[in-house]
């Protein structure tokens, strides 16, 4: 039995607990919403349990395509067991179509189709503004060594490729995606999550949003569309 303890970190969306197995967590979706760098607050209303939805049918399909995860199971509607590992300070962000930062910084149109995805680093430090860094920065700063930059590297694309694919599927596109990586049992493993939180998921026909852009932009219909997009993932 999962015995939850002390509150080992808390971010934007969820937090993380230790249990009483130290190499277990579990991770608990919140239904509070933040944005531009915590300016704009807010709450979506069944937010926390979507994500743990959508997150964990998500990581559960990449275990099925051989991507190795820190997912175990779910606990409940809002709860995930998870392996406790050593989080690589490094968000990795894979983008499909220009969007958000992006757009401000190579002056193409939002909603721009890259012809190849765009992987892009930054360095997890809020007193530095989150800076974008490269591999030679990860190998110098000793955050990763070049070995272990180019599996992320490749396993995020790999990831894009799987999840883009299952996406289409049920007319939604990836837009782009952010994901972090930690260090488990010796070898390098997906950690954070995948959810409407922490990536663009666009209607295919529409290119309505339906991800955490609806609260940012004030678009209404925040909570149906992370219904929606939970409901076409289980076929309903």
């Amino acid at each position: 039995m999962v015995e939850i303890g002390k509150l080992l970190t808390e971010g934007k969306g969820k937090r993380v607990y230790e249990t009483n197995d130290p190499d277990t967590a579990v991770v608990y979706f919140k239904d509070e919403a933040l944005a531009f760098r915590g300016l704009k607050r807010g709450r979506i209303l069944g937010k926390g349990e979507v994500n743990n939805a959508v997150c964990a049918h998500l990581y559960e399909m990449l275990h099925q395509h051989g991507i190795r995860t820190h997912f175990i199971r779910t606990l409940d509607a809002r709860q995930s067991l998870v392996h406790r590992c050593e989080i690589i300070p490094i968000a990795v962000k894979v983008r499909n179509r220009v969007a958000g930062s992006l757009a401000k910084r190579i002056g193409l149109a939002t909603g721009t189709k890259l012809d190849s995805p765009i992987v892009e680093f930054e360095l997890r430090d809020e007193y530095l503004d989150n800076p974008l860094i490269n591999g030679t920065h990860a190998a110098a700063l000793h955050l990763a060594t070049q070995q272990e930059m180019r599996y992320i590297v490749d396993t995020a694309l790999e990831i894009n490729r799987i999840v883009s694919e299952y996406m289409a599927e049920i007319g939604v596109e990836l837009v782009d995606f952010k994901v972090e990586f930690g260090r488990w049992d010796g070898q390098i493993i997906l950690a954070d999550e995948i959810s409407p939180d922490t990536a663009r998921f666009w209607d295919s026909r529409t290119h309505e949003p339906m991800d955490i852009d609806r609260f940012r932009r004030d678009l209404g219909n925040v909570e149906q569309a992370y219904q929606d997009l939970l409901h076409r993932m289980m076929g309903e």
